[in-house]
């Protein structure tokens, strides 16, 4: 007879099971111990039986609420992934190698507001914000100078970028490939997420329809040709960022995640080869234990859903791998350095709640770009808590925990009724249907806006206490030195852009865009013609204005 699966035997069962995991895959070649000598095991159980045990599980195993890999950080720890980027790119390249020289192991990229919108730096819609929220990215040859001495091949990179996502994918494969790396080695992240830039980051340059004509084809692209590579990141950050809760941080992600993998299925793709390329953005907020909480539910309900409604097989195809992201909204103008505090106790919470990569939000990212010695205490913040609190002795310390579990449970119940509404707004049971009509009615802006407001109203009546905004304001902290960038930096951006179009084959740039417009009007995959377009050096903004030629823009709803 099987045994039940909160008896003690089925505890003791799982026990096994993720012993030989940890044992196949961990060789031991130093004792965990406490500061004061004492041997820690690799993880904590029940001693005997536990009714809540079959959904907290073990690290390693359905349903991943304790984290995806048997051994935890103990294996490999998380991967400090610090997002930069400003001016131009080679201003940007001494950045990514002063984070990898102390200690970074991936890059993370932040572009320009021209870039985000697919602009070009000379298009005077540009004027005054080139290289000022991140690097500048006109062409291929930017690519190649952003990553100049850095290996493509070697080096993980994340580009934070969703509606000219794919252009920009294609000028990093074309600058993998003048580097000499072979492109089906590649391996990174994109976000790509045009969901929540409809719901929240308000960054697209299509209708709805065509964006997801783009994923869908860079999804079949990456699955056949670079495997490893991750093409979208679903983004639960600037959901969060504009005002969500955590719940519905939590809902709405995974909501958008649902939709992607339909549309991967829509595609006749395998489920168990495309969602392995998906992966997940989150915020790390104030609310030390509801974070925690929060992360390790979106492990437990991802995995349910890919196997039960989705028919993913594979444990890879079932686990959600996330970044992670301390929260910018949490940071404070007044007395900044309390934000080295936040930081590193949001830094904490993403750790204790199993994140795969970790982003430290610097001291002085309220007021500007970070300065080289705010971006250096971020990255130390991650290395002292990897290297000096021993957090990564032991898988999911916090498991079993009555507060830390009625808060999972709790989380995972709230983003359920949400998936339920959601899809009752589709009308055909579709997780994208009702995700394209809360879009179209602005259901997400207003429900994110109705809790953005009821946080600015405790804040207000005091309720929600911020040091040095509503407590504790007197303060001797003096005024910080802030990275202001020069407009020398447009101005010289801007002629080395019109150097290049005079400098390039225009006779090849017209014929491959000409084939990208094509390919726009037809079923074709439109990664190809793209990368012969980023090729020949055609530009970012010459290569979404034909797609705008061809398939409009988009205004969003009125709504009231």
């Amino acid at each position: 007879m099987k045994p039940d699966a909160t008896s003690a035997e089925a505890t003791e069962a799982g026990r096994a099971r993720w012993q030989a995991r940890y044992d196949a895959a961990f060789k031991r070649d130093r004792e965990f111990r406490t500061l004061s000598g004492l041997e820690v095991d690799p993880v904590y159980g029940p001693p005997g039986e536990d009714p809540r045990f079959e959904r907290i599980g073990w690290p390693g195993e359905f349903p991943f609420t304790r984290g995806l890999y048997a051994t935890g950080y103990r294996g490999r720890p998380w991967t400090i992934r610090q997002f930069a980027g400003f001016g131009n790119a080679r201003q940007t390249n001494e950045r990514y190698k002063m984070i990898l020289g102390a200690g970074g192991g991936g890059l993370s990229v932040a572009f320009d507001m021209p870039t985000l919108m697919g602009r070009d730096s000379d298009d005077p819609r540009s004027l005054g914000e080139v290289g000022h929220c991140g690097v500048a990215i006109d062409s291929a040859l930017d690519m190649d100078l952003l990553f100049d001495g850095i290996p493509l091949g070697e080096v993980t990179t994340s580009m934070t970028i969703s509606g000219p996502a794919v252009p920009i994918f294609c000028m990093y494969v074309v600058a993998a490939e003048r580097q000499g790396v072979p492109v089906g080695k590649l391996n990174g992240t994109l976000q790509t997420d045009i969901f929540k830039e409809y719901i929240a980051q308000k960054e697209w340059l299509f209708a709805p329809e065509p964006h997801l004509r783009l994923i869908g084809d860079l999804m079949e692209f990456c699955a056949a040709e670079i495997p490893a590579y991750k093409p979208l990141s679903v983004s639960g950050y600037h959901i969060r960022e504009a005002g969500a809760t955590a719940a519905q941080e939590l809902a709405f992600t995974l909501a958008d995640g649902f939709g992607y993998v339909e549309l991967g299925l829509s595609r006749g793709l395998d489920v168990d080869v495309f969602a392995p390329g998906l992966s997940f953005f989150f915020d790390a907020h104030i609310d030390f234990f509801e974070e925690i909480a929060k992360f390790r539910a979106a492990r437990r309900i991802w995995a349910r859903w890919m196997r039960d409604v989705y028919g993913a097989r594979t444990e890879k195809a079932q686990w959600l791998r996330f970044h992670t992201q301390t929260a910018g909204v949490s940071l404070t103008a007044q007395q900044p350095d309390n934000n080295v505090v936040r930081t590193a106790i949001e830094a904490l919470a993403a750790v204790l709640g199993g994140t795969n990569s970790l982003h430290t939000n610097a001291l002085d990212e309220v007021l500007a770009l970070p300065s080289e010695k705010a971006a250096e205490i971020a990255l130390r913040t991650q290395q002292v808590i990897m290297e000096e609190t021993e957090v990564v002795n032991v898988v999911d310390p916090l498991g079993g925990s009555w507060y830390v579990e009625a808060l999972t449970d709790r989380l995972e119940a709230e983003a359920e009724r949400t998936f339920a509404r959601i899809r009752e707004m589709g009308g055909d049971g579709t997780m994208t249907a009702g995700i394209l009509r809360g879009i179209e009615d602005g259901w997400f802006m207003s429900e994110i806006a109705e809790s953005a407001f009821d946080y600015q109203r405790k804040l207000e009546k005091g309720d929600k206490r911020i040091v040095g905004v509503n407590c504790h304001t007197s303060t001797v902290e003096q005024p910080l030195e802030i990275l202001r960038i020069s407009h020398e930096v447009e101005v010289e951006q801007r002629r080395v852009l019109a150097e290049r179009r005079a400098a390039r084959d225009q006779g090849a740039v017209d014929a491959a865009l000409a084939a990208l417009r094509a390919a726009s009007k037809g079923d074709d995959n439109m990664i190809p013609p793209m990368l012969e377009a980023v090729r020949a050096e055609a530009t970012l903004g010459e290569i979404c204005d034909v797609l705008r030629e061809e398939w409009g823009t988009y205004s969003e709803p009125a709504a009231f």
